[in-house]
Order: structure tokens, then C-alpha cells, then sequence
């Protein structure tokens, strides 16, 4: 089958073995996503050789169970053991003997199949478009902040960042009510949130210390500055983004400040679906382009140029 690949920080089309069951379902997959994780790969920001993506909607070619064969569905992408500590104490996305699609030993979605547990497996509703349905995992990923903290109504809620995840983060934030505004700096993500009722603000207008919950989702370590200077004392600063590279921190104003600081990553599906299915969050107009699969070089560079939100690619299987 045709593959992207990727080794030693570099990207090429190549025919791979499709994937065989070993007790798990094979997909092909339908559509996929390019994100800042995937890009931040390329760039080294882990050390990984394989087929990279992890952002898809597939439908199931064989399964150790004949009822999944022939379902629309999208994945997560922790494969766990079920058996160490984090398992059993009920964190598996921390599971000691993980892989996880297209980033830790485990080949990813940017081929024309793949496979996961079943266990990781989630139906796709049939109104459902692929183009909608491939956002269920970074929405699902911006959905965890409300698992992991309660954001008030009455709470006022700084989101550092308008790009790939950062829009989704503000469609889930706004559905609570809270006093929300967005730092975005281009006029697409900025005429986005218009239309979604979202505030925007400008860096410069950015009162510090007053903001009750700071989101930090750019993708760079000068939005945590910022981030870091919005958020009140015994505020909450919520980290969303993963890039190659090392941040320089002073831990004592954290602490002299009392900031809580939440690492927060991969989400529930069902409520993603539920929330596209609805109609109360549409990812689609963050679509920019969508490429077959024998163009995915041209798909990462066009992915990789500023301002480009998300980019998309249909294998031809």
C-alpha cells in the first residue's frame, strides 16, 4: 500500500506491506488530518520512524469481530496494555507499555490503512460527513480541559492562540458560558470567531494578571509567555501545546503566584461526536485544502505555511 514516511526528520512516499489484524481491526482510512503535531515530528520534536497521523475517519476492512467489518469510524490512539499501574488506577491515555497511532511505535493514519484495538474504535454517526468526523480527535482533545477543570460561567477565560486546535478550544470553551476571548493575530482565525459569536482581542489589550483560566495553545514557547503574564494569582494555566525544543521558566513566580499549571492532552470521543452531530460545533470551516495521498509532501508544505489552518488528505484506496 502507499504510505507517507517518515525517518530521520524527513518525509517520502513509499510502498509499505498493508497492515495485517494480529487480533486488531484494519481501516481504511477514509480521510485524515495534518496538526501541529504531526509538523512538530518533521522538525524532531520526537524521535520516531514510521508512517506519522493520528487525526482520521476510516472505515473497518477486518476485525477479530465480523459486526465492526464495513463501519465508519475514527479512532483513539493510545493502545494500552490494560495491565500497569496507570491502567489499573484508570489513566490508560498514561499506560506504561502504550503505543499510539503515528507517534509512539505504531504506524499512523497517513496510508491507505491502518489498524487499532478495537477497544480504541468509536462508530461514526451516519448524518455524519468524513469531513466533519476527521475533527473528532482534536476536538475530543480540547473537550478535556472541561474534564480535567471546571470552568465557571462567571470565570474569565484567555485563549493565547487561533490556530488548528486553538479554534476548536474556543468552540468548546464558549458553550460554558464563561467571559471567553481569543488572541488571534490573522484576519481568517479572527473573522472565524466573529461569526461564531467568540471575542478576540489584541496582545496589547491584554489586561495581566486578571485572567481567571489562561489556555495556552500556539504551539511555541512565546505564547507561554504570554499566557503566563495574562493569569492571575492562584489562577489556572492550562498547557496545551507540544513542540520540539525546551521552555525556560521561573518556577519561583509560579509559586510566590500560587498558578496552577495543567498539562492536558487527549480527550473523550463520544461527546465530539455528539457535539458535530448536533450542529453545536462545526470544524468544517477551518478546512483550508485536501490532497490525495500521493501528494502528502505537498500537503505537509502546505500545512506548514503560516496562517494555513487545517489541511487534509484523501488516500485513493
Amino acid at each position: 500500500m502507499l504510505a507517507l514516511w517518515l525517518e530521520d526528520q524527513k518525509l517520502d512516499l513509499r510502498s509499505i506491506p498493508r497492515p495485517q489484524a494480529e487480533g486488531e481491526a484494519v481501516i481504511r482510512v477514509r480521510l485524515a488530518g495534518i496538526c501541529s503535531t504531526d509538523l512538530e515530528m518533521v522538525k524532531g520534536y520526537y524521535p520516531y520512524r514510521g508512517v506519522p497521523g493520528h487525526e482520521f475517519v476510516g472505515e473497518v476492512v477486518e476485525a477479530p469481530d465480523a459486526a465492526w467489518i464495513g463501519q465508519r469510524v475514527v479512532g483513539e490512539i493510545n493502545a494500552v496494555c490494560g495491565q500497569c499501574e496507570a491502567c489499573r488506577r484508570g489513566y490508560p491515555t498514561h499506560c506504561e507499555n502504550r503505543t499510539v497511532l503515528g507517534i509512539v511505535n505504531r504506524d499512523g493514519v497517513f496510508a491507505e490503512y491502518t489498524r487499532l484495538p478495537l477497544a480504541n474504535l468509536h462508530p461514526v454517526p451516519p448524518d455524519l460527513p468524513d469531513e466533519k468526523a476527521v475533527f473528532t480527535e482534536p476536538l475530543a482533545a480540547a473537550l478535556e480541559i472541561l474534564e480535567q477543570a471546571h470552568i465557571h460561567p462567571t470565570d474569565r477565560v484567555l485563549i493565547v492562540g487561533a490556530g488548528r486546535l486553538g479554534l476548536l478550544i474556543a468552540q468548546v470553551v464558549a458553550q460554558t458560558g464563561c467571559d471567553v476571548r481569543v488572541l488571534a493575530r490573522r484576519e481568517q482565525p479572527r473573522a472565524l470567531l466573529k461569526r461564531w459569536g467568540i471575542a478576540t482581542i489584541d496582545e496589547e489589550a491584554i489586561p495581566p494578571r486578571r485572567w481567571d483560566v489562561v489556555i495556552e495553545a500556539t504551539g511555541s514557547p512565546e505564547g507561554f509567555g504570554i499566557a503566563r503574564r495574562a493569569v492571575r494569582p492562584r489562577g489556572l494555566l492550562v498547557m496545551k501545546s507540544t513542540y520540539k525544543g525546551e521552555l525556560q521558566l521561573n518556577f519561583s513566580s509560579l509559586v510566590v503566584d500560587e498558578i496552577q499549571v495543567l498539562g492536558s492532552r487527549c480527550g473523550p470521543f463520544e461527546p465530539a461526536l455528539r457535539l458535530m452531530e448536533s450542529g453545536r460545533i462545526d470544524p468544517t470551516p477551518l478546512i483550508m485544502d485536501q490532497f490525495p495521498l500521493e501528494q502528502a509532501l505537498q500537503a505537509f508544505d502546505r500545512a506548514a505555511q503560516p496562517g494555513v489552518l487545517k489541511v487534509l488528505l484523501r488516500p485513493s484506496a
